[in-house]
């Protein structure tokens, strides 16, 4: 059976399976779930508008150029723990396992429901990947958000600061993406902290051998160049917003979410 045939009842089974796979004590904080979330996230922030290219649409992460992507390491982590799920389940794309394992596992760490709809198609070239460097750069500063988010992915400032907010869960590593550490209390829990940490915690830049990052008072909880810049204008307003409401950041997080795994998706008809 095709992607595009398949019923909601098999899409149902799907989702099971892959809530199975999350509980995992001795990875990170005892949960694979945050990095599920990261390969579905960088799987669809490869999407140029003007290009018409990139995104989630095709699985391309199978292959070496984007899976080497420095921005993509470890999550080769999350591609082989879900790897069960696509044998139990042959007939489902990696386009549409991956994309959907991200928005189990934003419910599963308790977040909103996002409306994932299946369809995508794999491809099956290494010439389909999009080019290296596409994806947000950490170290980097305002101007660099604005330009991925909103020029080149065509994002609103408010969509681009709810997007951000997934660094509400997970954390860094030091032999992955050179960070280190998580940027909450509670990195499998999905919810408003980061807002929260990001505003009312006092953060100095950390005397390291690593690149540039910020961590709080206590040295535990840390914050990218890129999450500093969401302390200036013109997103700050919407950092507050999140801060002190919850429900809105999930209402608006359940829509930019969808909004970033539907980029580029072209279904062959309607499921």
């Amino acid at each position: 059976m095709s992607t595009q045939q398949a019923s909601p009842d098999k899409y149902l089974a799907v989702r099971k399976d892959i809530e199975k796979v999350f509980p995992k004590e001795d990875y990170d904080d005892g949960s694979f779930a945050p990095v599920c979330l990261r390969l579905a996230w960088h799987a669809s922030g490869t999407y140029d508008r003007k290009q018409q290219d990139g995104g989630s649409e095709g699985g391309t992460m199978r292959f070496k150029t984007e899976a080497e992507d420095p921005a993509n390491a470890g999550l080769d982590v999350a591609r082989q723990v879900l790897e069960p799920v696509k044998a139990a389940h042959p007939w489902v794309t990696y386009a549409d396992l991956w994309t959907l394992a991200g928005c189990v596992a934003i419910e599963h760490m308790g977040g909103p429901h996002i409306n994932w709809t299946g369809g995508r198609r794999d491809k099956n070239s290494e010439t389909d990947c999009p080019p290296v460097g596409r994806l947000p750069d950490g170290a980097l500063g305002k101007n660099h958000v604005l330009d991925v988010f909103v020029t080149r992915m065509g994002f609103s400032v408010q969509e681009t600061v709810c997007l951000i907010g997934a660094h509400t869960v997970g954390r860094c590593h030091k032999d992955r993406s050179g960070f280190d550490g998580p940027w909450t209390e509670t990195p499998t829990r999905f919810t408003n902290q980061f807002y929260k940490q990001l505003l009312h915690n006092t953060w100095v830049e950390k005397k390291w051998d690593g690149p540039k990052q910020f961590v709080d008072e206590d040295g535990d909880l840390m914050m990218l160049p890129t999450d500093m810049a969401l302390l200036e204008e013109p997103f700050r307003q919407y950092v507050e917003l999140y801060a002190k409401d919850k429900q809105r950041f999930f209402d608006d997080f359940a829509a930019a979410f969808l909004k970033l795994i539907e980029l580029g998706v072209a279904r062959r008809s309607n499921l």
